[in-house]
C-alpha cells in the first residue's frame, strides 16, 4: 500500500489544476474503495477499471460549470507518520463543507459517517 492513496489523490488534485477530464492511474482494491466514496459523494463522475493482468483505473473528473468538484485535498497520513484519530476527535472541514476520509476495521468512511457508527481509524486526507 505505500503510498498508493497518497498518489491517487495527487493525480486526482493535479488533474483538477490542469483542468483534465481524464486521469490514470494504477489499480488496487484500496483506491477501489476510496474512488467509490469519491463517486458517492459526487466529486468524481465515473471511474473505470480496465485491463487483465496490470489494471489500470480511468478516473472521468467532475467539473460544474468550468469548476472542480474538488477545489483542495490536505493529506495527513504518511507512510513515516500515520494519523490515527477517534471518532470524538474528528472535526468538520471547512465549517461541514468538506469531508475526511478514514480508513476504519469496516473499510473506508468518510468523517461523518464514522461519528455515526462511533468509530475511529486512520485519517487518509480531508477534501473541500
Amino acid at each position: 500500500m505505500e503510498n498508493s492513496i497518497i498518489d491517487l489523490v495527487i493525480r486526482i488534485k493535479n488533474g483538477y489544476m490542469a483542468k483534465k477530464p481524464v486521469i490514470l492511474s494504477p489499480h488496487s482494491k484500496y483506491k477501489e474503495a476510496v474512488l467509490e466514496k469519491l463517486k458517492k459523494l459526487k466529486f468524481i463522475e465515473e471511474y473505470k477499471v480496465e485491463g487483465d493482468i496490470k489494471k489500470n483505473i480511468t478516473i472521468n473528473l467532475k467539473y460544474e460549470e468550468g469548476v472542480p468538484a474538488i477545489t483542495d485535498i490536505k493529506v495527513f497520513s504518511k507512510p513515516g507518520m500515520r494519523l490515527y484519530v477517534s471518532y470524538k476527535n474528528l472535526k468538520p472541514v471547512l465549517s461541514g463543507f468538506g469531508y475526511s476520509v478514514l480508513s476504519t476495521s469496516k473499510g473506508i468512511m468518510t468523517d461523518r459517517e464514522a461519528k455515526k457508527a462511533k468509530m475511529g481509524g486512520e485519517l487518509l486526507f480531508s477534501f473541500w
